[in-house]
């Protein structure tokens, strides 16, 4: 039988977060959880909640996968001409979530967002499977599709048209990267008294205040 909302709670067990026991800046901080969450055998540890917004406020929300990270933030790669991709073209401020449930861990992000080089974009392009290279040319993303079978011949003609010559990069494909202004570290405890610690950023330093569970 299955049991109510309400029923569908589990008491957190894990080590605390603590002040002295973390990085002074939050990026090196998330590196050493995330690879933590990849030794943990994490399924996707790069996978993350993309939250954006049009300019008057409408929110929308979706999985996307981590690229990268380092000193300049947080990388991902889609359509330009996507649902979050107009949204962010538009009002380019956008939130990731990361949620490592077997760690009961939690990343909060938000920043503002710019699309990265031409270049950057290319390089990982080149990487990808042949397969996902091609679906970039097929996909349309976020526009109405007539039916399954339109897609797929869609991919089809593309796969011939690229048989003696690997596909370039579309031009209305490439990355984003979320430059952070906040970065919250959320670890689940007993009795639901949560840690949290964000970290905001004070010029070119960062700040770190205890938030309330």
């Amino acid at each position: 039988m299955l049991k109510t909302f309400a029923e569908l709670r589990r008491e957190y067990e894990a080590v605390g977060l603590n002040e002295a026991d973390v990085a002074a800046d939050p990026l090196a901080q998330f590196s050493k959880w995330f690879e933590e969450a990849v030794s943990a055998g994490i399924e996707e540890p790069n996978a993350m909640t993309l939250a954006t917004a049009t300019p008057d406020g409408a929110p929308s929300a979706r999985i996307v996968l981590l690229k990268g990270v380092d000193a300049r933030g947080f990388t991902f790669f889609t359509n330009y001409e996507s649902r979050k991709g107009r949204e962010l073209a538009a009002n380019p401020r956008a939130a990731l979530v990361f949620h490592w449930q077997p760690l009961h861990r939690q990343v909060r992000v938000t920043g503002t967002v710019a699309q990265v080089s031409a270049e950057e974009s290319d390089a990982y392009y080149n990487v990808r499977p042949l397969e996902a290279r091609l679906g970039a040319w097929a996909s349309h993303q976020s526009q109405p599709l007539p039916s399954r079978a339109a897609l797929e011949a869609q991919f089809e003609n593309f796969r011939r048209e690229h048989a003696s010559r690997m596909p370039e990069r579309p031009p209305y494909w490439g990355g984003f990267r979320l430059i952070p202004n906040e970065i919250e570290f959320w670890q689940g405890r007993p009795h639901r008294l949560h840690d949290r610690l964000l970290y905001q950023r004070a010029g070119e330093a960062w700040q770190m205040v205890r938030l309330a569970p």
